[in-house]
């Protein structure tokens, strides 16, 4: 198990899917244990109901069927599907509004999905966020010559409260997945993709809500694994890149090197264009 784990660590997210696919087949008895431990890229459903799209995980799902946070309904219809409590689902309805805002914000579109479910400690719950951004020539959001870019981000947060009754505990764990792919002309092809997970614990008051609370650790989140992104994924990339090849600012146009450089690029523009 310990194995299977570490290579769905190491798996890109295009391809976890399948290899997910291969260590259930593997590993049978370890089914419900891989299907809640392992994180996958998120996928969308229409909700005819109301119109809209939402995300599916494990946490709105019951057998085959997925729960809408819009119309609180299983799709395909399922009669005695697990919802929440009347006083959860009021809170799930106003944090899928707030949510859509901050994605909106924040990733100038993209789909987002808010679930909340009651847990075993006495007046607790948790709940989960999710945002999938779409940065494909096909997609919605396309930057440039970026050919494919998905961003998935996975936050779930278990909230108790706290003896004193003026506070709670929350224990948030965030994953984003990442995948970019390019190939253009003379530059070359280009394809990175990672995931990244990290998680924070505080005890916050309860003067301004649980929304509060969870919207700003979210948020600051966010901001963290971002920047982890850059430092990893792209300045690693960028120092091995610069590595192995010379940049060609760096290159003085009266050097044969440079010289011929030029003459490369500007052939193949040339041709682009024709």
């Amino acid at each position: 198990m310990e194995a299977a784990l570490g290579l769905m660590r190491r798996m890109p997210p295009s391809l976890s899917r399948t290899a997910l696919s291969s260590l259930l087949l593997l590993l049978p008895d370890h089914s419900s244990e891989l299907l809640s431990l392992v994180d996958q890229p998120l996928e969308v459903l229409w909700d005819e109901g109301c119109g809209k799209q939402f995300l599916l995980c494990d946490y709105n799902r019951d057998g085959d069927s997925h729960r809408s946070p819009w119309s609180n309904t299983y799709h395909p219809p399922l009669e005695d599907g697990v919802l929440p409590p009347a006083h959860l689902r009021d809170l799930e309805v106003e944090a899928n509004e707030i949510f859509a805002l901050y994605r909106d914000q924040y990733y100038e579109g993209g789909i987002s999905s808010v679930y909340l479910w009651e847990t075993d400690s006495p007046e607790g719950f948790a709940a989960c966020f999710l945002i999938k951004k779409d940065g494909s020539r096909t997609g919605e959001g396309r930057r440039g010559l970026l050919e494919q870019g998905l961003w998935d981000a996975i936050h779930v947060i278990e909230v108790e409260k706290a003896n004193d009754e003026t506070t709670a505990h929350y224990c948030l764990t965030s994953t984003v997945m990442l995948s970019m792919k390019s190939a253009t002309g003379f530059q070359g092809s280009f394809d990175l993709s990672g995931s990244i997970t990290r998680q924070m614990e505080a005890d916050l008051s309860l003067s301004e809500g649980h929304l509060s609370n969870m919207g700003r650790m979210i948020e600051d989140m966010e901001s963290k694994l971002r920047n982890g992104l850059d430092q990893v994924y792209f300045g690693k990339t960028r120092e091995m890149v610069f590595t192995l090849r010379e940049p060609l600012d760096t290159l003085t146009a009266t050097s044969a090197t440079g010289q011929s450089i030029q003459h490369e690029v500007i052939n193949d523009i040339v041709r682009s264009r024709t």
